[in-house]
């Protein structure tokens, strides 16, 4: 046991003091970056700036310590707020530690029992689907605070959102849209620039709109409550009032959601490199630790942030601690400077944020998406619409069942059977010479060959059955060539069993070639192989030899009974 856990645990290894220089800009740039993102997703959440800060700090530090990735950076994300809202509204702040607590031990389930590895399995559409939808809701989220309208009542957020602009159309005020418009265009044509995209424009515009928020016409904008100053003490949490199973319930959405959003980013990462390569279970494990280390110091549940590990890769960021750093400038900060943040105005970040949503959305990736196939441009909006409408966990399970729906119908369109199948380039020439030279004796001999490609499983087997139950009446023996089906489940088995059934009775003799490593096996460990081929007589290695058989299988029968024989020979030379 203690060696399977030693795996998840920190290593030299992982760090290089020889890249400390690198590190350390790029853990000071990322700490930038991140500032005004862990505000504005606190607050956002219901939790607070503080807890953001909180969240940012302690997730940042143990996610880069413990985790599977070298480059990964933690912390308050704008999609963990999406399902964080609602429940702090039903429950209040309180109910914050005791889920991210369960969620960190979910995560830690999740990474013990090698669960990362099947986040490959999650179909592009439904990612993107999925991302573009969370991108909606943020940008939605922002609407009161750029606005300076009170925020709709209900957890739907398109329900919200109206609300809150119907409240606004009855008692507009410009300054604090003003604010937010001035702000949105300073990270616009601060990113422009290349002399000035050193500096991170998101920070850039913070600073900008809290200086121009100073103003006299500003004096009514909403600003960020007082921030304690110095490092929060871990607390134990409190369970009073919360309902076990909505609490279970929430905690293995947030782990669900920030295991796919951590191993999602770590695979980002990795494309952004060339070396890299992360450990998808010892990344689970680092964010179930990060977890634990946020909910007892106050913070909120914590994931991989896609949008400040690209900034922590760009900046030249080599190891690990690059991301430690920043945990510690925002520590650094909230010591420091803690007081100072009183002065920034909601609308700034608010505004930061809306920004920051629209540029999650991939407009190439879209088109292309939606260019391919409209099967996989539905599963983008069904996924996109879901996770608008309802909840993120629903619209995930909505895309993969639409995907796995979408796949076996693909799968089963390839499926084939072929009655002319002496042609091809398999099997070998000399197999085709000897198909060829008998074909025409192969239909007179009442002796027909199916070529059978594709995988024969659950969406298949009923074509598989009526393909070739149409044999003719005067068949009397069929060679099945299963060279070409590289997968075969239990139900293809079973057809394939009722299939052999039903011609024995109308006194067809099957036989079968070809048969890969897969499908033999399902077919032995069923017991259908034997029972199929009679013990393996009418089971061959090619087409040659099954030819072989039944031809010979044909004379000898033929011999036994002259008058089929005499009546072939009539049918051959009649006209």
């Amino acid at each position: 046991m203690l060696s399977s856990l030693a795996r998840f645990l920190p290593r030299r290894a992982d760090y290089d003091l020889s890249a400390f220089r690198s590190d350390l800009m790029a853990g000071v740039t990322v700490a930038v970056v991140a500032l005004p993102l862990a505000l504005g997703f606190g607050i956002t959440s219901g939790a607070g700036a503080a807890a953001g800060l909180y969240t940012a700090m302690a997730a940042g530090i143990l996610a880069a310590v413990f985790g599977g990735s070298n480059l990964q950076v933690s912390g308050p994300t704008g999609a963990m707020t999406v399902v964080l809202l609602p429940l702090v509204s039903q429950y209040g702040v309180a109910a914050l530690a005791p889920v991210g607590i369960l969620a960190g031990l979910f995560l830690l389930v999740f990474a013990i029992v090698r669960i990362g590895r099947f986040i490959r399995y999650i179909p592009y559409p439904v990612i993107t689907g999925f991302t573009i939808g969370i991108a909606v809701i943020i940008f939605l989220q922002q609407l009161p605070g750029f606005l300076g309208a009170p925020a709709g009542e209900g957890e739907q957020v398109v329900v919200a959102s109206w609300q809150t602009l119907r409240a606004f159309a009855d008692a507009p005020g410009l300054a604090t849209p003003m604010l937010g418009m001035l702000t949105v265009g300073v990270m616009i044509v601060w990113g422009r620039s290349e002399r000035l995209r050193a500096f991170p424009a998101s920070m850039a515009a913070l600073l900008a709109a809290t200086g121009l928020s100073l103003l006299p016409v500003f004096d009514a904008v909403a600003r960020i409550p007082a921030i304690p100053t110095g490092l929060p003490l871990p607390t134990l949490p409190s369970l009073a009032g919360l309902e076990a199973t909505d609490l279970v319930r929430a905690a293995l959405v947030i782990a669900v959601l920030a295991a796919l959003e951590s191993l999602l980013s770590a695979v980002v990462a990795d494309g952004m490199t060339i070396d890299e390569r992360h450990d998808p279970d010892r990344e689970l494990f680092g964010q179930g630790i990060a977890n634990l280390g946020s909910a007892v110091i106050g913070g909120i549940p914590a994931t991989a942030a896609l949008a400040r590990t690209a900034v922590n890769v760009r900046s030249g960021a080599r190891t690990r601690l690059a991301a430690i750093i920043h945990g510690l400038i925002i520590a650094a900060i909230m010591v420091a400077l803690a007081p100072l943040a009183s002065r920034i105005p909601l609308v700034a970040l608010a505004a930061i944020l809306m920004v920051v949503a629209a540029r999650m959305v991939e407009v190439v990736e879209f088109r292309e998406i939606v260019r391919a196939t409209k099967s996989d441009a539905a599963t983008m909006l069904l996924t996109l619409g879901v996770t608008v409408a309802f909840d993120l966990i629903l619209a995930i399970e909505v895309g993969l069942i639409v995907a796995g729906a979408l796949f076996v119908t693909r799968m089963s369109q390839l499926f084939q059977v072929d009655p002319t199948v002496l042609g091809g380039d398999e099997p070998p020439v000399h197999e085709n010479r000897v198909a060829a030279d008998a074909e025409r004796e192969v239909r007179r001999d009442d002796l027909v060959v199916f070529r059978i490609e594709g995988p024969i499983f659950f969406g298949a087997a009923d074509r598989f059955f009526e393909e070739l139950l149409r044999v003719d009446h005067h068949i009397r023996i069929v060679v099945l060539r299963l060279r070409r089906v590289p997968v075969m489940d239990v139900t293809g088995a079973a057809a394939l069993r009722a299939l052999v059934d039903r011609l024995t009775r109308r006194g067809i003799v099957v036989m079968m070639s070809g048969v890969q490593d897969q499908p033999r096996s399902v077919l032995e460990r069923t017991g259908i192989l034997a029972q199929v081929t009679r013990q393996g007589d009418h089971l061959f290695d090619d087409t040659d030899q099954a030819i072989a058989h039944a031809r010979q299988h044909l004379a000898n029968h033929d011999h036994t009974h002259p008058a089929r024989a005499a009546d072939q020979s009539s049918d051959a030379t009649t006209p």
